[in-house]
């Protein structure tokens, strides 16, 4: 990979002060509403889980079916990125991410409307099209509206989303499951209801975002001249720098991206796995109302969420960013391992303490590409780091239900998921922390977080 000098600071004519009280007023304006955006899509996105059982009763989806299914959202997701990133630079961030809602709640909603395997697998596949492009499309929103030095605060905020999401999916699918009406099933109202919520939210968006900050109303004249003159600054300082983004092929080349894409493969090989899961694991443990399922489903997540921080005060204080990537995937495996060796209940403990690593794995891995990788390609790195690592997400649940369809246990999917793990605690001490000859790059440990680096470019760049 080539080496280029670096960037040097964007310099523009904006007060501070002005620039800060801007940057504040926008996160407050549009954050709550991403932050919730980004659990509704969550929960549209993983809920299938708490309906597995009652699918296979209601429309005879077995195991295998399922698993397929809900690894086919990721192909739909994958192959539909790219167009979509290319259509929300045309359109502008408010209308897409506007649409990107509405025709996601309309698959959702049409989850409800499933008759067989073959409905089941072209709207998984659907949803996870109509889903393409919105994260892309929040960090796209940011490029445009906050300067590089606010948009890692915002993105971190954006991000938990997803731990929120984590925690309540559980109950709230769960009680919408006891729904019942109109000569439909719960499971169909889940649907609906959480399909609907994400439309209802979409009329919100357009109304509540503007694209660009000369439009806010709620900014004064003199903190849009602030953050125009800040955000254009810092484009012709990209673009100064001529930088030639490589080829997905060249990028493939590197054997150091090779080994960061197996890595994080492996990691989201594990946190699908559960997700999918995890739900039928607990029905195992007992009679348990669909609501008991789903808070039961939400302990190793409120758990991994507390080891996260954790780690990651522990990384910080005790500099080794591989070994406590290790040390994270070491857990994960023997707790993957564990689950196989008991009863259901004991499988849940052992899959609370694998949530522990795989969880606290995902965020400490981060820091080591962006520390190897050249600031001005890092977005187009990541991006193909995570499309790759992504494809777990199709793996996992796919050969899961095979396994379960063909022999009656997952047992050999969890043992899968362990060795993986394991490979990977060692492969991550092949992976480069900095580029070769240059001491000057700082440390992973000391690297600013993913959504930092990947907040530093547009959409096109995010493109492989």
């Amino acid at each position: 990979m080539n080496r280029t000098v670096p960037i040097s600071e964007p310099t523009h004519n904006a007060d501070p002060t002005v620039l800060a009280r801007a940057a504040a007023k926008v996160k407050r304006h549009v954050l709550p509403l991403f932050v919730i955006m980004f659990i509704v899509n969550y929960i549209d996105r993983v809920n299938i889980g708490f309906v597995r059982s009652h699918m296979e009763t209601d429309l005879g989806i077995g195991a295998a079916a399922y698993g397929l299914g809900a690894g086919l959202f990721f192909v739909g997701y994958a192959l539909f990125e790219v167009p979509s990133n290319m259509l929300l630079q045309r359109f502008g961030a408010r209308a897409w991410l506007t649409r990107i809602m509405f025709t996601w709640g309309a698959a959702a909603m049409a989850m409800a409307f499933v008759r067989g395997e073959t409905s089941f697998y072209v709207l998984r596949f659907v949803l996870g099209a109509a889903e393409a492009g919105f994260f892309p499309g929040i960090i796209y929103y940011f490029t445009q509206w906050l300067p590089s030095s606010e948009r890692g605060k915002a993105m971190a905020i954006f991000l938990s989303g997803s731990a929120i999401a984590s925690v309540i999916s559980g109950p709230v699918s769960g009680a919408l499951l006891g729904v019942s009406g109109m000569n439909l099933h719960g499971w169909q109202w889940m649907f609906i209801i959480e399909g609907f919520a994400s439309i209802a939210l979409c009329g919100f968006v357009w109304f509540w975002l503007q694209s660009h900050p000369r439009e806010a109303k709620w900014l004064s004249e003199e903190e849009k001249g602030a953050l125009i003159s800040a955000i254009d600054a810092e484009q012709r300082a990209r673009e100064a720098a001529q930088v030639i983004k490589p080829s997905i092929f060249k990028l493939l080349a590197d054997r150091q991206i090779m080994l960061f894409c197996f890595i994080y493969f492996s990691v989201a090989l594990t946190i699908y796995g559960a997700t999918f899961w995890l739900p039928s694991m607990i029905k195992k443990m007992g009679s348990l109302t669909d609501f008991e399922v789903g808070l039961f489903n939400s302990i190793p997540w409120i758990i991994s969420i507390i080891a996260m921080y954790g780690f990651a005060a522990l990384a910080a204080r005790f500099k080794h960013q591989q070994a406590w990537v290790a040390v994270t995937l070491v857990i994960a495996a023997c707790g993957m391992f564990m689950s196989t060796v008991g009863g259901p209940i004991f499988a849940f403990v052992a899959i609370c303490f694998a949530a522990i690593g795989f969880k606290a794995a995902s965020a400490l891995f981060w820091p080591i590409p962006q520390g190897y990788l050249d600031a001005r390609i890092a977005a187009a790195v990541i991006a193909l780091i995570n499309s790759i690592g992504n494809l777990g997400g199709f793996v996992a649940p796919t050969a899961f239900g095979f396994l379960e369809q063909k022999t009656g246990s997952i047992q050999g999917g969890m043992y899968g998921l362990a060795l993986t793990s394991l490979v990977a605690a060692v492969v991550i001490f092949f992976a480069r922390t900095t580029p070769k000859g240059d001491a000057r790059r700082p440390k992973p440990e000391d690297a600013a977080p993913l959504h930092a680096a990947t907040s530093l470019s547009s959409p096109s760049s995010l493109k492989p």
